[in-house]
């Protein structure tokens, strides 16, 4: 799956960096942060080998990643809170999702979406999608832009400087942080199937205080 994703994207990346330039590092970005797979730790470490050639600054590619980010994010969290939220409270019983749940989830980001959104964007994988849950539970629009872009400029540089430092072998960046989506993911699947087993065990157990 890595190889495929590889292939697609770095072809992708390669030819919008070509065209466009730093334009082309915001509008990757951009599309990694708007929930569709295109794994920053492919794009930046690509712009950080672009600074090895001389094509691009550090500085500049890792603004430009943040900026991607940030509107990437923006758009994540406007269809969650605009076309999310509704189709989740009319269809969420159909996935164990209550409006009491949704409440839930309102006080939680209220409480700590800061902190989720700050930390959500060092993470892999949660940084592609923590936008959309913070727009479903419409979390404070000034304070989800300003921590999403505070959590993405040090992870964007540190990706660009990897790519810069690895020069021709930029794309072991990559390889190596692969190995820490396995774990992640593994703790989001635990987190999912215990919401599912909390939730089909409660009507078992009311049906058995009713007996």
């Amino acid at each position: 799956m890595l190889h495929l994703i590889e292939e697609i994207a770095i072809p992708f990346i390669e030819g919008l960096y070509g065209q466009m330039g730093y334009l082309g590092v915001v509008l990757a970005m951009a599309i990694e942060s708007a929930c569709i797979p295109l794994p920053s730790e492919i794009i930046m470490p690509f712009a950080g080998w672009m600074v090895y050639r001389g094509v691009f600054d550090l500085l500049g590619a890792a603004i430009a990643g943040t900026i991607g980010n940030t509107l990437g994010s923006v758009l994540a969290y406007w269809v969650g809170s605009i076309g999310g939220r509704p189709l989740l409270l009319k269809y969420g019983r159909f996935v164990l999702i209550t409006e009491h749940d949704m409440e839930i989830a309102d006080r939680w980001f209220a409480k700590h979406g800061e902190k989720a959104v700050l930390i959500g964007r060092l993470l892999p994988v949660v940084r592609t999608f923590i936008s959309f849950p913070a727009g479903v539970s419409r979390m404070n629009f000034g304070k989800f832009v300003l921590y999403s872009t505070i959590g993405a400029f040090p992870w964007v540089l540190a990706l660009t400087y990897l790519g810069k430092l690895m020069g021709d072998n930029w794309l072991l960046v990559r390889g190596f942080l692969h190995n820490f989506d396995y774990p992640i993911i593994a703790l989001l699947l635990a987190a999912i199937g215990y919401y599912i087993y909390r939730h089909v065990r409660k009507p078992t157990r009311a049906t058995a205080n009713d007996e």
